[in-house]
């Protein structure tokens, strides 16, 4: 394949061996919009502009899910965090781990690869097959699950228990529709949903806020830091999705303040009016949107939430095909949509709701992944990536690479470890007890399994080039 030319647009790739587009290869939407290209090896149309990536991640961070996850950061009923401490964990917590998010955004806006297909560079093109992998399988997850998330909302609006399938149907057809036609539908979100969207939690806003806000000062700061890690990982969730989308983008300035922009504003005001609908509910995250629907035309506004919520599925959906195309380069991305469309909305079919044990399995994947940007960006920026990054599919196997990785995923669950199974817990808690190590307050799994890794990969990346002198 031909080496990308720096000119060929703006926000020059900094890799190798990506391919550029040409006419010929060009796909067009309904509307006469060029979209993303069918294949991997067809470098990407740069059409986003900052408006465009601040109303996709502006709506990414808007989530039902995140309305009743406000829980988490609240604590436990008896030792509750005070409002100010759990608003400023939100903030803290959301800035810094989508400080993370836009840094892969700002890697894909470079390279003008998708998520998988970078890390050829970091480890080749055989070993980046196990992120992909897991990336796979943690997106059909959450598919699934923000299937089963819309069709509850659209329960709860109808005020019906019934119909389950039907708005699932329909939810799935939705995504899978949106998948077809990416940039296209990114164009609507900008254009229309984020509008309606805003609309919306300023009315509610408006509706809570006129109910009455607990004191500020009532609670605790204890546990203030275990809100803020969570929060990190709300944030570092998309990490694995972001350059699918800002390959697309014009420059990489544009990539990185519209994602760090529009995700932290919303997610922010998701969770802070998560909190207030939550403390106006008793404390009972199931009876969270009763506090929706208890205001004037409630229902209405919350039915707009509802159907936003598909580009959450609409994101999974795509970024799993993404993914499936670091392995099959040659596989047509609509027929990919397609397939992983009908096969999610099969499985919310057949899925009532998820065990808390493959919830926690997704949690353990998702760990993978924030060691795993740490190593990615100081290799871009401070190792091989400066050099240009090999991004084709002979790129060799960089096994010492698997190092920092594998040592950050392990700082993470020594700190903080994931209840899959039984067995596992116990390993990392007698590794605990024989190092005599306490998880404290200031612990934070995200924060640590972030730096050491980055320490370790810059380490190896001074090695190699005294090495190489």
């Amino acid at each position: 394949m031909p080496p990308a030319s720096p000119s060929s647009s703006p926000g020059a790739p900094a890799s190798k061996d990506f391919p550029e587009s040409t006419a010929s290869t060009a796909v067009r939407d309904p509307a006469g919009r060029v979209e993303a290209p069918l294949v991997l090896d067809t470098e990407p149309p740069r059409t986003l502009r900052f408006r465009d990536h601040f109303a996709l991640w502006m709506n990414l961070g808007v989530s039902l899910i995140g309305f009743s996850t406000a829980a988490t950061v609240l604590g436990a009923p008896g030792s509750e965090l005070s409002l100010a401490a759990a608003v400023t964990a939100i903030v803290v917590g959301t800035a810094v781990g989508t400080a993370m998010l836009g840094v892969a955004a700002l890697i894909g806006a470079r390279t003008g690869a998708p998520a998988m297909a970078n890390l050829r560079g970091l480890f080749g093109t055989r070993l980046s097959y196990l992120p992909t992998v897991l990336n796979i399988v943690q997106c059909v997850g959450w598919g699934v699950f923000e299937l089963l998330t819309i069709s509850a909302g659209a329960q709860t609006v109808a005020h019906t228990s019934g119909y389950r399938w039907l708005f699932v149907l329909l939810a799935g057809a939705l995504t899978t529709a949106l998948t077809i036609w990416p940039l296209g539908s990114i164009a609507v979100l900008r254009r229309f949903v984020a509008g309606a969207v805003a609309v919306a939690m300023v009315y509610f806003t408006v509706q809570l806020g006129r109910q009455g806000v607990p004191d500020p000062g009532a609670g605790n700061w204890h546990g203030f830091l275990g809100a803020t890690d969570a929060m990190i990982a709300v944030s570092i969730s998309f990490v694995p999705l972001a350059a699918d989308y800002t390959r697309h983008s014009r420059t990489p300035r544009s990539a990185f303040w519209g994602s760090f922009s529009g995700y932290t504003i919303a997610q922010v005001w998701c969770y802070a009016l998560g909190l207030m609908a939550l403390l106006q509910s008793d404390g009972d995250p199931n009876r969270i949107f009763d506090s929706f629907l208890g205001v004037w035309a409630g229902w209405l506004f919350l039915l707009v939430l509802v159907l936003r919520e598909t580009d959450q599925s609409f994101a999974n959906v795509y970024s799993t095909a993404m993914s499936v195309q670091n392995l099959l380069p040659k596989a047509d991305r609509r027929v990919l949509t397609g397939v992983i469309g009908v096969l999610t909305t099969v499985l919310a079919l057949q899925i009532d709701r998820f065990t808390d044990t493959y919830t926690n399995f997704l949690g353990l994947i998702g760990s993978v992944f924030v060691p795993l940007l740490a190593v990615l960006a100081v290799d871009f920026f401070f190792g091989a990536g400066r050099y240009g990054w090999n991004l084709s599919e002979e790129a060799p196997s960089r096994w010492t690479m698997l190092l920092p990785w594998l040592l950050g995923f392990a700082v993470y669950q020594f700190i903080a470890p994931t209840a899959v199974a039984g067995w596992w817990t116990d390993f990392w808690t007698s590794a605990q007890r024989a190092l005599h190590f306490t998880p404290q307050e200031w612990t934070s799994a995200s924060l640590f399994a972030f730096l050491v890794p980055a320490l370790a990969t810059w380490a190896l990346s001074a090695f190699g080039r005294r090495a190489a002198r």
